[in-house]
């Protein structure tokens, strides 16, 4: 999706918003909080917020020579996640504050992927913990724009939307077309994005055929 200049610096502006909230929240949290599973499979909050920091360290550069080096981009993206988690949470949080600003806008994906990557990974994180999340609708309805567009890669395979109707019921917008799945912006966000827990909050009769296609 093409943005204005103005729209590429509001959504850089908000994700380095979030990487700050992100790095407070682990100012706050203790070691077995930091060692909790998150939503997202296979890594606990502490290497999700590696990941956030990968991004920017690391880029898209670094995930390819690493998904060469290990077979496959989803295992290069895991390996450089677990190498910064290394570092204590500390050194996470004052990276994530130190370089909030950096702009991340990876090749055909562009800013809007950096956006959706820290609303969804803020989830990830807060959502076990019990902590509340969430995001500016407005913020999330853009997240969804790229989650739904032709230039999302690496997210969720495509197919997974064929023949649903996505309805965020904070925002009023709809994408797509067939059997409906409604609920509030964010919970709409993280059931496309494999998150069961966010099936709780979402209706209507895509959501079992949503659910069957989950990776």
């Amino acid at each position: 999706m093409r943005l204005s200049r103005g729209e590429r610096e509001q959504v850089l502006a908000a994700v380095a918003d979030e990487r700050r909230s992100i790095a407070g929240l682990l100012h706050g949290l203790d070691a077995e909080q930091l060692a909790a599973p998150s939503l997202c499979a296979g890594w606990d909050v502490k290497t999700v917020a590696a990941h956030l920091v990968s991004d920017f360290k690391d880029g898209f550069r670094g995930f390819l020579i690493s998904g060469v080096r290990h077979g496959n981009l989803d295992r290069g993206i895991d390996a450089l996640a677990r190498r910064r988690a290394r570092a204590s949470a500390v050194d996470i949080a004052q990276t994530l504050e130190r370089e909030a600003d950096h702009p991340l806008s990876p090749p055909i994906a562009g800013p809007l992927s950096g956006l959706a990557d820290v609303l969804v990974h803020g989830g990830d994180m807060r959502i076990p913990l019990g902590i509340e999340h969430q995001p500016d609708p407005l913020l999330v309805a853009r997240a969804i724009d790229f989650l739904t567009g032709p230039t999302q890669i690496g997210f969720f395979p495509r197919r997974r939307l064929r023949g649903i109707a996505l309805h965020d019921e904070d925002t009023g917008r709809t994408w797509g077309d067939g059997a409906a799945v409604r609920g509030p912006g964010v919970a709409v966000m993280l059931a496309i994005c494999g998150r069961t827990v966010a099936f709780d909050n979402v209706t209507g009769a895509g959501v079992s055929d949503l659910r069957s296609r989950l990776d």
